[in-house]
Formats: structure tokens, sequence, C-alpha cells
């Protein structure tokens, strides 16, 4: 089973005026293992670094969802899911992240709301922010 890993990555980048700038930029990696994720990272780089990579650092991040769109940001939206404890008949909530790609923050919220509302789970949202990453990286079981 695959695990989303957080990747900061440092390199010299050619920007538009043509000089050279290190620059270090987040990107979100789904993985097997931070090993698979560096590697993986490394490949996904090559295209943007005109240099050698100065440094990844991984940690793992604890996604329950990573839902692609035709946004520009990439935005974690908190969820709070309720059930209902039969035995004790009290509510119990357990937060999970969900992280949405989409062009602002109340696009983002629609896109969790249209998932859910496909289930019987009741739920709220209880905070949302935009993100620094710049592109998510899947899994690919071709590799």
């Amino acid at each position: 089973m695959s695990s989303w890993f957080s990747a900061k990555v440092r390199y010299e980048r050619t920007m538009e005026d043509g000089l050279q700038k290190k620059v270090t930029e987040p990107y979100m990696v789904e993985a097997l293992s931070f090993t698979e994720a560096e590697s993986r990272l490394l490949e996904e780089m090559q295209a943007y670094v005109s240099g050698e990579l100065e440094g990844v650092k991984l940690d793992r991040a604890s996604y329950a969802e990573v839902l692609d769109g035709d946004g520009e940001f990439w935005i974690e939206v908190k969820v709070e899911y309720i059930v209902l404890d039969e035995r004790t008949e009290k509510e119990k909530r357990t937060t999970h992240r969900w992280l949405v790609q989409a062009d602002n923050i109340t696009a983002a919220k629609q896109v969790v709301e249209q998932e859910l509302g496909k289930t019987m789970i009741d739920y709220k949202i209880v905070g949302t922010k935009e993100t620094k990453y710049l592109d998510v990286f899947r899994y690919n079981k071709a590799d």
C-alpha cells in the first residue's frame, strides 16, 4: 500500500532571465517507501534541474485523500467525520486531511462536499488552507 511523502527539493534552476538561482520547492510524492519516494522525485525533477540536486528532505504526510482537479493550487481541507458510538450513544469525531487541487478554497470545499455527498458519512469541514505544493506525483503501478 502506498503512502504520501512531503518533499522539499533544493536545486539550481534557470530563471526566465537566464540566470541560475538556488531554489527550494515543495512537492508531494506517492510511493511505497522513503527510498522509492526519493528515487521517483529525482526522476520527476530531471526536467527542471539544470545542475545537480543539492538536497531532498522527505517527511511522511498523512492525507486521507488526494484529489486531482483543474485548479492551479493544492488546498488542504480538514474534514471531521462524525460517528455515533452505539454502545455509549455518544458522538465520536475523527479528523482527516484531504489535499485537493483547485483554483480557490471555495472550489476545494465543493470538491470535498461532492465526494462525501456520495457516501452516508456525517461530516463537517473544520478547516482549509492553501499549501505551497507545486505538484503532486502519483504512484504509477506500471513503474
